[in-house]
Parts: structure tokens; sequence; C-alpha cells
């Protein structure tokens, strides 16, 4: 078959499949034309998930008719003022948009700057450009697509539901509406009630408004720079958190990207708070020379690549871990609401007395309304959980004035062997006890690895476990990270070691539990996870095993000693699992629940 040349329709469909995937990514693009437009306001109405209909409607500066008549041609941009393509400092720079949406649906595209008289309007119908024509419009642009993909009905076939393609649409504007607080944004359509954004004050409002008043209740600010390299915007707590990444919202000079550098800069820094399997809420803002940054490397703009990629990622995780470590007491509040939605008022006692039949629910999970602060408590040895306590600690007499003044209180009893019940000035603290303490002994077990090495015991008598030969193989192969924590094992034959040493700041442990857990964790490892990733695990196994059991009764100085701990050390608001370790409640949170207030 000889050679021959595409026509133009045929290229511009073709282009429209990399740049036009679906009606999210036509929204995108024309709102991100609206905002490189200097609008104030921007109004996004679909239709069918956008199959049927998207019109934006913006009040930017417009475009002039010679402009409009040019807008539509391939490759037509007003973006780009010279040949550099690292210079780019607008959203839109390849023109493409424009005539790939109008190669594969109705376009109309209705515009005034304020040097015309009238508005024009241009219609683009699969290809086919018509005459410009005067029009109705008082300032700005309306950008109409109806029909999306008619003229490829192929790609029609891969789109999904109309529900599903206007959550990709409100996604898009939600991104979009974060990185421009100043611009009031609307969203409607007959899949979904109306959403507005008015301009906000800050940042933080902004975010709070699109990714929820949680959110914005329990951010940290995030503000770092180095090298000409800014990072701003806010990371939610370790206790606030969820099963996926899609509360991670990520920016380049104000253009919502998804990266991989990026991406794996925000596992790392919270590496040391969540399991593999949660993720973070944050909204982080990067901000550097446009020739740092190649944002051309896709036609959808969306991906990014950085001349210096690792200056970029050191620079996220150390500005991500040194605010959570700054707000390090802190969890999550929305336990707060939640711990008071879990109690239900109890139905009418019959006459004659309470129906002891049926009893109130208990609580499913919890965080905190509050935040301590760490102030600097000197450490409690770890000798005081060590002694054991034959009764029930309950702290019978009236507690220390003193005590009730610290951020974790007094405390007055522990319930069920596993929660600890603290008395403030305001209020009451429940704390789990286990969690509490596996994260102090973590952070004590980080802390010697950084000085001097964590101290061992030799035992009396080496213990010998027995596993399969494969874990038996990784734990003697990874013998030396385990030593420089205090745990020395040696192989002991096909199938088994000897364990010589344990740490000291364990105390009494069990050996053999330890060590099948540790086998069980390297078993999941990747060679390439760097061994900073592989001694945090570690660290956490043995905190784990080396913590205050729950079912461990607790006399009321050994509560109010971790208590003190809790204080002093940092990150105790959660646990090394990232679930929080304690709840407050306001004396105002117990009125209400008796209908005090």
């Amino acid at each position: 078959m000889p050679v021959r040349q595409l026509s133009e329709g045929i290229v511009n469909r073709i282009a429209a499949g990399e740049v036009v995937e679906r009606p999210a990514s036509v929204v995108k693009e024309l709102v991100e034309n609206a905002l490189d437009a200097g609008a104030t306001r921007v109004d996004v109405l679909t239709d069918g998930g956008g199959r049927r209909l998207i019109r934006i409607t913006d009040d930017g500066e417009g475009m002039t008719r010679a402009d409009l008549d040019l807008a539509v041609e391939r490759h037509a941009t007003s973006k780009l003022s010279g040949e550099d393509l690292l210079d780019i400092r607008t959203l839109g720079f390849r023109g493409e948009a424009l005539p790939s949406i109008g190669a594969v649906a109705r376009l109309t595209i209705t515009t005034r700057h304020k040097s015309e008289p009238h508005a024009w309007a241009l219609t683009v119908d699969a290809g086919v450009k018509s005459e410009l024509r005067p029009a109705a419009l008082t300032a700005g642009t309306m950008v109409e697509v109806r029909d999306l993909f008619y003229a490829t009905p192929a790609r029609l076939k891969f789109l999904k539901t109309d529900r599903s393609e206007a959550e990709a649409v409100r996604e898009v504007v939600r991104r979009l509406a974060m990185s421009r607080p100043d611009v009031a944004f609307t969203l409607a359509g007959e899949e979904r009630a109306p959403v507005t954004w008015g301009p906000a004050a800050d940042e933080l409002t902004r975010l709070g408004d699109v990714m929820g008043a949680d959110f914005r209740a329990n951010a940290i600010a995030v503000d770092a720079e180095r090298e000409g390299v800014h990072l701003s915007g806010f990371a939610g707590l370790p206790t606030l958190s969820r099963a996926n990444s899609l509360g991670q919202f990520l920016f380049v000079n104000g253009r919502p990207v998804r990266d991989k550098v990026l991406v794996g800069a925000v596992r790392a820094a919270y590496a040391d708070y969540l399991p593999r399997d949660r993720h973070p809420l944050l909204a982080l803002f990067v901000t550097l020379d446009a020739h740092e940054v190649d944002v051309n490397v896709h036609p959808a703009k969306t991906e990014v690549r950085f001349r210096d990629g690792a200056l970029v990622r050191g620079l996220i995780v150390r500005a991500l871990k040194e605010a959570l470590a700054r707000d390090a007491q802190r969890a999550a509040t929305t336990g707060g609401g939640a711990t008071i939605a879990t109690f239900r008022p109890a139905a009418a006692p019959p006459r004659g007395g309470y129906d002891w039949r049926h009893s109130p629910a208990r609580p499913a999970g919890f965080a905190t309304t509050r935040g301590a602060t760490a102030l600097g408590f000197a450490e409690v040895a770890q000798a005081a959980f060590d002694v054991g306590a034959p009764s029930a600690a309950l702290a019978e007499a009236e507690p220390a004035p003193e005590l009730l003044d610290h951020p974790l209180g007094a405390a007055r009893a522990q319930i069920h062997e596993n929660y600890i019940v603290a008395q403030t000035r305001d209020g009451l603290v429940i704390v789990d006890q286990h969690a509490a303490h596996e994260r102090i002994v973590y952070e004590r077990l980080k802390d010697a690895l950084d000085a001097s090495g964590v101290a061992r015991q030799i035992l009396l008598i080496p213990e010998i476990v027995e596993l399969d030969e494969g874990a038996a193989a990784r734990l003697v192969a990874r013998a030396d990270e385990l030593a420089r924590f205090g745990l020395v094992v040696e192989s002991f034959g096909p199938g088994a070691v000897a364990v010589r040493e344990t740490p000291s700041m364990l105390g009494q442990v069990n050996v053999r539990g330890l060590v099948c857990d540790l086998a069980e964790h390297m078993a999941e490892w990747d060679d390439s996870l760097p061994l900073e990733r592989r001694l945090l695990h570690v660290a956490a196994t043995m905190a784990c095993h080396g913590s205050v059991r729950s079912g461990r009764r607790l006399k009321p100085d050994e509560m109010n000693a971790l208590l003190r701990e809790m204080e002093a050390v940092p990150n105790s608001g959660q646990c090394n699992h990232g679930r929080p370790t304690y709840v407050e409640l306001k004396l105002s949170d117990i009125e209400r629940l008796f209908g005090r207030r």
C-alpha cells in the first residue's frame, strides 16, 4: 500500500485521542484556559456526565474577533511568547485543546473582549469550522461542548456511566479550585446538587471547603525552601488517614499533577507514622523556576519531570517530617465527634426502674478533640512499667492539683485492664495503654539507634527458635541489622536460629514471638527497600513486643508515669500503626451526652 498524507480532519481526530480522553479531560482544558485568561469566576455545567453537554462560563478577558478565528486552529496559542518550551508560566500552552475538542464534538465558543463592541461566536462541528457571527455576551467567554465523541463513536464505548464520568469531572474541578483559592467556582449538573466555592480568604479555607471540615481541623502547615524550590501547603495528621491515596493533592507551579517522585516522597515522610495500607490526606504546592521542571512530558499535562528530582524529594520528606514532629502530640479531632455519636440515648426505662437488659452501644473507635503539647518533662525510668500491680488500679484518692494541669491530666482509673481514664481541669482523657507505650518504646529505640546503639542484655541460656528454612535464612541474612537494635541471632542449623542477646530496654520479652514476627515481616520486604525503612520495621516490631500489654493491671503511679512520658515523647498522639493513642472529651461534650447543654 503506497504512503499517503492523512487529511487534516483525520490528523485532528487521532491527536484528540491523547488530549481528550473523557469529559473530565475537556473540562480540565477549558477551565485551565479560563484561569489563564484571568477569570475570577468559573461556572461548570454538565449533562449526562459531560457526554451530552459541557458548558464553561468565565469572566476572563475574552478574545477578540481575530483571536477567536485563530484559536480553533491546531497549535495556535497565545501562551507562548517565544520558542522556549521550558519557559512555561501558564496552565495551557500547546494550542491543541480547542481543535481536538472540535474534531470529536460540536464546539461553540462565544467570547467578548473589552475592545470589541459586542461578542463573537464560532462553531466547530466534527472539525468543520463555521463563519464568525455576532453574539450577545457581557464579558468573558462561554464554551459549549455538545455530543462529545459523536464524530468518533468507538470512543463512546469506553466511557463509564454518567455518574462515574460526572465524578471524574468533579475531581478535576476540585483540584483546580484548590490551586486557585482566589477564584470562585460553581459546579452543577443533573447528576449532582450544585456546588459553589466562593473566593477564599486563605489557602486553608479553600482546602477545608473542598476537602472537608475534618481536614481543616486536623491540618498541619508545611512551609520550606531549599535551593530555589519552595514547598507550601497543609498535611493531615497521621490519625486522619484513608485506605487509598485519593486524598492526596499535589501541585507544581499551580498545576495539578500526578508525579511518582512526589507520591514517593509523601510515602517516605509518613512511613514512620502509618502502615503501608493507610494513606494521609494532604495538599502540597511545589513552586520552582519554570526551567527546573518539564511540563511538556504528556499532552494531558498531568505528568512532570524535575531537573533535580532528588532535591524536590528530599525537601518534601524533610518538610513533612518536621511539620509532623512539630505537632507530634496531636491526634485527629475526627474521633471526638465519632465518640459522641457512638452514644445513643437509651430508651425510656420502664415504670418501676431501668431495664438492665438493654445497654447503650459502646464506642467503636475514637481519637482526640484536643492536642497535647510536649512540655519537656523528665523521662521516667522504664522500671516504672516493670512493676506488676496485684490488684485493680483505681485512683481513689483525690488527684494532686498539679497533675490536673498537665495536658493528659491525672490518672484516676484503669478500665478493662487496657484503658487509662485520666482527669484534666476541663474534661477527661482515655488512653490506650498498649498503643501509647508502644509509641514510647519505638521512639526510644530510634533515639538509641541514632546515639550509640541499643543496649543489650545477654541471655543466660540462648533461646532456640525453630522456623522454616526460608524464614531462618532471612533472619540470619539480616543479623547485622538486628544487632543494631540489640537482638543478636545466629544460625542454629537448618530451620532454626539461636537468640543470644535481646534489647535491654524491652525487659522480659517473648523471644520466640518477637523472632517469628520479625521473620514474617522480612518475608514481605522488597530487596530494594532502603536500609532506613527496614530498620524502622524492626524497631516497630520490637516496640510492639516490648510495650505494656493489653490486660496488664497498672498502679496509679504507673499510669501517671505513662501519661507523663506521652507528654514528653514525640509523636505520642498516634501509635506506630497510625491509630490514636488517646481520646479527650471536654466537660462540655460530656454534659451534652446527659442533656445538660
